[in-house]
């Protein structure tokens, strides 16, 4: 059985890769969140339960104790605060 040769075109004139354009960094998209009234009260609900449980908590801290996204967290900040069930106390939101 005879084997196939190869041969390789040896290229006189080397292409140049176009300039790499300078542009900003891709991110993920974000899904939209979307949020009625209903579900707002549901996350004041949620927000008000995790600081009567824990105390004093950050956005950050409330995001993982709701398993909410951060949007949802201050929806249901604003809705509390709108309601004067909540203060700031150091960076930290904490029931009034």
């Amino acid at each position: 059985m005879e084997e196939k040769k190869t041969t390789k075109k040896a290229d006189t004139a080397k292409k140049e890769a176009p300039a790499k354009k300078a542009c900003c960094k891709k991110t993920a998209a974000k899904a939209a969140v979307v949020i009625d009234v209903v579900s707002a009260g549901f996350k004041a609900g949620e927000v008000y339960e995790a600081l009567n449980s824990k105390g004093a908590l950050t956005v950050a801290e409330l995001v993982k104790a709701t398993k909410a996204t951060e949007a949802e967290v201050l929806v249901g900040i604003g809705w509390l605060f709108k309601e004067g069930k909540v203060t700031v106390a150091e960076d930290k939101y904490v029931l009034a």
